[in-house]
């Protein structure tokens, strides 16, 4: 697909990855439509896009339809990785399910649509597969393993997923459901990038479970990965999209510790059941001629990289501030 004048929406658009997509949309000529809660970050090059910041499970349709895009990316969620608390039930039932469900509506609604990209998730597959497991041992996820979401934020993703496959039977637009793993990224919410913001301002990091392996992916593969399952002709319903390769806490905090030699860690003791997960990207390679190519190591130099200029952007306006006072 050349996305020259191509006419493209996409939710949740200041996240992550949204502004990643943005940016790699916009630099090939698209025409975006951008929804989010939040303004969109000044990293992202506003070329080409109308941004609405509204809550989309409020969003009149006729907003989505008036626009009539030919490719939706929806990546609006929220997200509680942890420990559920009650307070996550009203957040998770609005921004997660009623969000897509309005979503959904407007984009049937859609003369021109042709094909649905949903950001879902590896939580969405029974955790018997990968959590409780021995010490170093890990499971390769497939498409086709059996599905018990873990949490509320996975049993949302389902349900969408569900909703999105009888849009497609009856006759709908095309849905492609992205099972996106670990994300981390620049000017992230995610552990990796907390960890780099505290050790930058000589904080230990807490690390927890040092022993469970997750399988990481940089936001910027995933917003490449998104453009590419949009434009396989072929690809319809669940793709795992990750790098492909389980990697431990230890090397996050190795990989750390060679960016940041004077990291400071407080290695915590947690009877929680140890994770050992890892996505079978066989279909995504098939589907698309890609796999992601960045490394743990190298996001976390960009990640580090971008938290310093940033750290230091900050305390030369701070700086500034004051002499500017003080004059």
């Amino acid at each position: 697909m050349n996305w020259l004048d191509r006419r493209v929406a996409v939710t949740g658009s200041a996240g992550v990855i949204g502004r990643r997509l943005l940016n790699l949309l916009s630099s090939q000529g698209a025409v975006i439509w951008s929804l989010d809660l939040n303004p969109l970050p000044v990293e992202v090059n506003a070329k080409g896009i109308k941004h609405y910041e509204m809550d989309l499970g409020l969003m009149p349709p006729e907003k989505l339809v008036d626009f009539d895009p030919e490719v939706i990316f929806h990546l609006a969620a929220s997200f509680e990785r942890s420990t559920e608390t009650a307070d996550f039930w009203e957040e998770n039932y609005r921004n997660n399910l009623v969000a897509s469900h309005s979503l959904i509506e407007a984009a049937n609604k859609c003369r021109k649509l042709e094909v649905l990209v949903f950001a879902s998730s590896y939580l969405v597959y029974t955790p018997e597969l990968y959590l409780g497991n021995r010490e170093g041992y890990t499971c390769k996820l497939k498409e086709t393993d059996p599905v018990g979401p873990r949490n509320l934020c996975g049993s949302t993703k389902y349900y969408t997923e569900g909703e999105l496959e009888f849009i497609s039977r009856i006759g709908g637009f095309r849905s492609i459901f992205a099972r996106i793993y670990r994300v981390f990224g620049r000017g992230s919410r995610d552990v990796i990038s907390r960890w780099v913001r505290a050790a930058l301002a000589d904080e230990s990091i807490e690390v927890y479970g040092e022993q469970n392996h997750f399988d990481y992916i940089f936001a910027d593969d995933v917003a490449k990965g998104l453009c590419r399952l949009a434009i396989a002709d072929d690809c319809i319903g669940p793709v795992n999209l990750s790098f492909g390769r389980a990697r431990g806490i230890a090397d996050v905090v190795t990989a750390l510790t060679k960016l940041i030699p004077n990291l400071k860690v407080d290695r915590i003791d947690t009877k929680t059941p140890l994770e050992g997960s890892e996505a079978d990207i066989s279909k995504l390679i098939q589907l698309t001629g890609w796999r992601p190519d960045i490394s743990v190591e190298e996001g976390i130099r960009m990640v580090v990289e971008y938290e310093t200029k940033r750290r230091s952007l900050a305390v030369a306006s701070r700086a500034y501030f004051i002499n500017t006072c003080a004059g």
